[in-house]
């Protein structure tokens, strides 16, 4: 569906006319390494489960390096597989180690609760007896000491390891004694004054270990960047080992990238026509040809615009009485509501999306085609994972 209405875009002169730039990317073939020995034996067999015989090679190399005992990070492309890299040798610590903790750090709620789900059906796909909690600002107060108690996995996020766990060690003492491994994704949303602050944070995380009495390694992903070891290296304090994109198996299928400028309207002034009107009928057209798509905003008043606009198309195009399959996500929905969403991504109820960066960052939404940019997101690292599902 999706070859032929680019082929189709190429043949409108009025649309290739406004057309900076169109970077076609190839297909890439899959490369394979050998399952570590390192991975419990009840992993691999819920692996092969679910058709998983072997690990891209960029995950055997990682996980390899995890067993040594080192620090690593993970830099390769979003949508190749970094979770499983984290995933397997903290499980199969776990499990080898009732007792052991591990603490998962996320930037946004979204993709934090994305994860809970993917490691809780691991876990009950391999029978382990490891549990798996979020503690954020949505976790309900009455489950709070419950989560505190709990042993396995803890996932969280900076601001609330910061203002919700730290202050209050002594609650998290468990934690903090038996704690093997940190885990902390997307690292490359941590720079400027932000990624200071969080390098702080995990400063005083490892004082309180120290404490305690552990001393855990940290496994960290990026998103392709000039320098992830260098980066995690700064923010941690501590030597890592890189496994880059030159290492990276997972395969790719073919990617579009297309700039679009719109219009100039008065040549006078140089003005050209609205960005957002021009995300409208971008996502109009592939929308309208039942491909999956996202569109991301950079305000929240931009979202609920561009909402609006979707679905008053779709309504005229006679596909509106369903008005849940296209969906509005940002800052400010309901952690419910929010929740929902995600699930109709994946199960291919909500068939589009307009969203603030609040989803941006590696959840995984299924069958998604087509991603929408309204202006340009500040960073090649931004754009590069607003990209991620487009073929």
């Amino acid at each position: 569906m999706l070859a032929p209405l680019l082929d189709h875009l190429r043949a409108n002169r009025d649309f290739i006319a406004n057309v900076v730039a169109w970077e076609r990317i190839p297909a890439r073939p899959a490369r394979y390494g050998p399952l570590p020995e390192a991975v419990d034996p009840r992993l691999a067999a819920a692996l092969r489960a679910r058709g998983i015989d072997q690990l891209y090679s960029h995950q055997a190399a990682a996980i390899g390096a995890v067993a040594r005992g080192e620090n690593v990070v993970v830099a390769t492309a979003t949508a190749s597989g970094k979770s499983l890299v984290y995933t397997l040798p903290v499980l199969s610590r776990l499990a080898a180690r009732p007792d052991a903790r591990a603490l998962y750090l996320f930037p946004t709620k979204a993709l934090a609760h994305d994860q809970e789900a993917e490691t809780a059906a691991l876990i009950a796909a391999a029978s382990l007896p490891v549990a798996v909690h979020t503690y954020d600002g949505d976790t309900p107060r009455g489950k709070r000491s419950a989560v505190r108690a709990a042993g396995g996995v803890l996932i969280t996020n900076p601001d609330m390891l910061h203002a919700g766990i730290l202050p209050f060690h002594p609650s998290w003492r468990a934690l903090f004694g038996a704690l093997e491994f940190v885990v902390i994704d997307e690292i490359h949303t941590y720079r400027g004054v932000f990624g200071s602050h969080v390098a702080n944070v995990l400063r005083r995380l490892q004082r309180l270990c120290r404490f305690y009495g552990s001393d855990p390694r940290f496994i960290c992903a990026s998103a392709t960047i000039a320098n992830p070891q260098e980066h995690a290296e700064r923010l941690v304090e501590q030597p890592f080992t890189l496994i880059d994109e030159s290492q990276n198996g997972a395969p790719q299928g073919r990617k579009d990238f297309i700039l679009y400028n719109p219009p100039i309207i008065d040549e006078t002034l140089g003005l050209r026509a609205s960005t957002v009107l021009a995300a409208k009928d971008a996502a109009t057209t592939f929308l309208a040809q039942d491909v999956q798509t996202i569109v991301f905003a950079r305000a929240r008043q931009t979202v609920e615009l561009l909402l609006g606009y979707l679905r008053d198309e779709m309504a005229y195009l006679g596909r509106g009485p369903d008005r849940t399959a296209i969906a509005g996500y940002r800052g400010g929905y309901l952690p419910l509501e929010r929740r929902a969403i995600e699930a109709g991504l994946r199960d291919g109820a909500v068939r589009g999306v307009v969203a603030t960066n609040a989803l941006e960052l590696g959840i995984d939404i299924g069958q998604l085609d087509a991603a929408v940019l309204t202006g340009y997101p500040g960073t090649v690292a931004s754009c590069l994972l607003y990209t991620s599902r487009c073929v």
